[in-house]
């Protein structure tokens, strides 16, 4: 798999990484490392934030919509 950003760009690098929340394919270069909160609850709705994140790897887009105001 290629990197969804680097093919934008007329560029061929290989992905190391998938954005866990779009699915692009992202290279080193491209891939954001985020500390996503857990959440702690049942089904059907998590009931509150826990004190632990998880590492999460995102690309730009979604990192920028993630920390946009009114988002997370």
């Amino acid at each position: 798999m290629k990197c969804y950003m680097c093919a934008r760009e007329g560029k061929e690098t290989d992905a190391v990484a998938i954005c866990i929340v779009c699915g692009m394919g992202l290279c080193m270069d491209h891939a954001i490392r985020e500390e996503m909160p857990l959440w702690e609850g049942g089904y059907p709705f998590p009931a509150k934030k826990g004190a632990k994140t998880l590492p999460r790897i995102v690309c730009g887009d979604c990192y920028a919509a993630m920390h946009e105001e009114g988002g997370k």
